[in-house]
C-alpha cells in the first residue's frame, strides 16, 4: 500500500528533520519496535499535523490495538486530506465495517471503487457490507467481481458461494465449490460441511 508522504511542514520543522524522524520511525517499524515508532509519528504530528505518513501510521497503529474509533479519527484526517487516494476512503471503510457502521462503510468501500475501479479489496469489503444489510443479490455482484480480479483468492469465492446458499441457489453455489476444489480443496471442504453441498449430489 503506497502513500503521500508529503507533510504540511510547521515552520518550527525544517524538510530535512522531518525526513529523519520519518527514517527513524521507519527504522523502528522495521525492527519490530512499534512503541518506538508509535512515539516518533506522534512527535511529528506535533510539528506536522497534517502529515499523511504520521496520520496513517498512527491510525494502523490504533486499529492493531483494537482502538477502531481512535483509527478513525486518524483515517478520516487522511482522507480529508487527500481525497483522490482509494487508499485512504479504504481504511476509512475498513474501520466503519468493525465498527458496524455499515452505511458509511459502504459508502467508503464504493469511494474507494469511484477512484480505483479494480481495487479487488475494496470490492470484497463491499460484498461482505451488502451482505450484511441483508442486500445478498447486491452482494452476489459485488463479490462475482471481486474473484474476477481476484481469481485465485479463495476468500472471495468462500463468500460467494455462502451468499448463494442464503439465496437458496444451491447450483449457483455448487459451481463456486466445484471451482474451489481445484485451487483451494480445503476451503472446498469447509464449504462442503458448512452447507451440506457436496460435490456429485447436484448435476
Amino acid at each position: 500500500m503506497s502513500f503521500n508522504t508529503t507533510p504540511a511542514v510547521a515552520p518550527k520543522m525544517g524538510r530535512w528533520a522531518l525526513f529523519a524522524l520519518h527514517w527513524r520511525a521507519k527504522i523502528f517499524l522495521f525492527l519490530g519496535m512499534r512503541a518506538s515508532a508509535k512515539q516518533v509519528f506522534q512527535e511529528v504530528l506535533q510539528q506536522a499535523p497534517k502529515d499523511l505518513l504520521a496520520l496513517n501510521s498512527l491510525g494502523f497503529s490504533a486499529m492493531q490495538e483494537g482502538k477502531f474509533e481512535l483509527a478513525l479519527s486518524y483515517f478520516d484526517q487522511v482522507a480529508e486530506l487527500s481525497p483522490e487516494s482509494s487508499n485512504s476512503h479504504f481504511n476509512q471503510a475498513f474501520v466503519c465495517e468493525e465498527l458496524g457502521r455499515l452505511e458509511d462503510a459502504e459508502g467508503g468501500f464504493r469511494a474507494a471503487i469511484a477512484i480505483e475501479e479494480k481495487m479487488d479489496r475494496a470490492w470484497y469489503g463491499l460484498g461482505l457490507v451488502l451482505f450484511r444489510q441483508g442486500r445478498l443479490e447486491e452482494a452476489v455482484v459485488a463479490l462475482k467481481r471481486n474473484t474476477k480480479l481476484q481469481p485465485m483468492s479463495p476468500f472471495g469465492w468462500y463468500q460467494l458461494a455462502r451468499v448463494h446458499v442464503d439465496l437458496k441457489q444451491a447450483d449457483e453455489a455448487l459451481d463456486v465449490i466445484r471451482h474451489l476444489k481445484g485451487f483451494e480443496p480445503k476451503v472446498a471442504a469447509q464449504l462442503e460441511r458448512e452447507t451440506g453441498i457436496k460435490v456429485g449430489n447436484l448435476s
